[in-house]
């Protein structure tokens, strides 16, 4: 079994002021790991740590620190198997899944190392003569990093690499539900030879490490990916304490289907966007609007494709729906659809649950009376919604708090082009899934769903503050009455 301590100042330390408590697999219950649970002094000591790291990791040369990231993704490359299982017990990910975590870990970690040598400032025209002016980016210092259950590794080490590529030092809070996902960065991190201090990882209550990360001015900045409730609350914490966040909180993403789209082919971008990894994803496909000449045939189609869907042991490589993270969501899906048929919707398939496993689920006829229409449901649900014409159906996609993630399926160009912008959302892909990731694009959303955004050159530049410097070059006149 697992014992896992906390990583700190370059050591694994086990807790003083903390407890240790079991990791447990989600699929059977069973004990993956013993966990070692960050207390207040843990917390103070890995501030202290990245503290001291930071003069010297920033003053690094970029053809020296990117050095660090290749390595770590040639760790990660290499222990791709093993890690990838430690994420099937640690977070019922499917294999496919949890393999395909992995590997995008170590292009993001390519990726940061060849982000150290972007970071540029420039000359700007000058404001009088003589005048040499210019910008530049500085790291912030020391960041803290609060990542979710769902992609564990993925969300967490995106946050990491490019924090570190910027020349900051980083404390890493996963959620307790995956401590595992520490690990796997930590080891990554430890086998890459990062300095002592760079990295740190705590393990622990939220109210606890989150509160001292909060309020310690030696802690320039929060960057979070969880739920909206808790990101609102830690907005709220930094603001009063002056401290920089960035959030991407949840989402319920839309997928528009017009009337000149084939139907076979959204039912497989929907079918993907809305089940894969049980629906666990804040860009999951979570209502599907359709437009009202298509409606009857895509319920149909889709619902016999939802019946195709294997769920069971997530270890299995056809295996698609694993275990919810937790017994408890599937009680809170069903109080949703429970509210959705009493008004009137139709369970087409689906509906039920046995322990941590729930059934894809698709449930036609909402509408903006449900509470399925507005809330999450983080499970593998797909709601569909009648639209009388395109207009009809972006009004329904705008009328939610939620922006993260769009999917808009047409074949009208034009249509497309005028539908896109108008769409609430941080993304929107056109013919293809709300699932979508990218190394070079702006990751992040609008509304309830957060603020900010990750990924490459755009991760550099939340954490990274800008400097004016100002170099006068010849005598300059000021006014002789002052």
């Amino acid at each position: 079994m697992i014992e896992q301590k906390l990583f700190i100042n370059g050591q694994w330390v086990e807790t003083t002021s903390g407890t240790i408590v079991d990791d447990v697999n989600p699929a059977d219950g069973t004990t993956v790991a013993r966990v070692h649970l960050a207390g207040a002094d843990e917390t103070y000591a890995a501030i202290e740590a990245a503290s001291g790291a930071f003069p010297q990791w920033k003053d690094l040369l970029a053809m020296d620190r990117e050095v660090f990231f290749y390595r770590a993704a040639e760790h990660l490359a290499a222990n791709q198997f093993r890690y990838a299982q430690m994420l099937i017990e640690d977070s019922g990910s499917c294999f496919m899944k949890a393999m395909d975590e992995i590997g995008q870990c170590v292009s993001i970690c390519r990726a940061a190392g060849g982000e150290c040598r972007k970071i540029n400032g420039e000359i700007l025209q000058e404001d009088q003569p003589g005048q040499v002016s210019t910008f530049i980016r500085q790291p912030l210092g020391v960041i803290a990093g609060i990542s979710p259950f769902n992609y564990p590794v993925l969300l967490a080490i995106t946050k990491v690499m490019l924090a570190l590529a910027a020349g900051n030092t980083f404390i890493l809070k996963p959620s307790s539900d995956v401590p595992l996902a520490g690990l796997i960065i930590a080891q990554t991190c430890e086998a890459a030879g990062f300095p002592a201090g760079v990295f740190n990882l705590l393990i622990g209550p939220g109210e606890t490490i989150g509160d001292i990360l909060t309020e310690d001015p030696r802690v320039k900045m929060l960057t979070f990916t969880g739920s909206t409730v808790v990101g609102k609350k830690l907005a709220v914490k930094c603001a009063a304490n002056g401290k920089r966040i960035t959030l991407e909180m949840g989402g319920k993403n839309p997928m528009i289907v017009l009337k000149d789209f084939d139907v076979d082919q959204a039912v497989s971008i929907g079918a993907f966007g809305a089940f894969f990894h049980q629906g666990q994803i804040c860009m999951a496909t979570s209502r599907i609007i359709v437009e009202e000449p298509l409606y009857e045939a895509f319920c149909g189609a889709f619902a016999e494709k939802a019946k195709t869907i294997k769920m069971g042991d997530p270890h299995k490589e056809d295996t698609i729906i694993g275990p919810l993270i937790h017994e408890k969501q599937c009680e809170f899906i069903d109080s949703l659809i429970r509210d959705a048929v009493e008004k009137g919707a139709k369970v087409l398939t689906g509906g039920t649950h046995e322990g941590s496993f729930y059934a894809p689920t698709v449930i036609s006829d909402v509408t903006e009376e449900m509470d399925i229409f507005y809330q999450e449901c983080f499970g593998p649900v797909a709601v569909i919604c009648r639209a009388a014409d395109a207009e009809h159906a972006l009004a329904l996609c705008n009328h939610n708090q939620y922006g993260l993630s769009g999917a808009l399926l047409t074949n009208d160009l034009s249509l497309a082009m005028s539908m896109a912008p108008r769409m609430e959302s941080g993304m929107v892909h056109v013919n293809d899934s709300t699932v979508m990731g990218s190394r070079q694009a702006p990751f992040g959303g609008v509304k309830d769903s957060g603020m900010g955004r990750e990924g490459s050159r755009f991760s550099i530049e939340e954490f990274t503050e800008l400097k004016w410097i100002t170099y006068q070059l010849t005598r300059g006149g000021y006014p002789t009455d002052l």
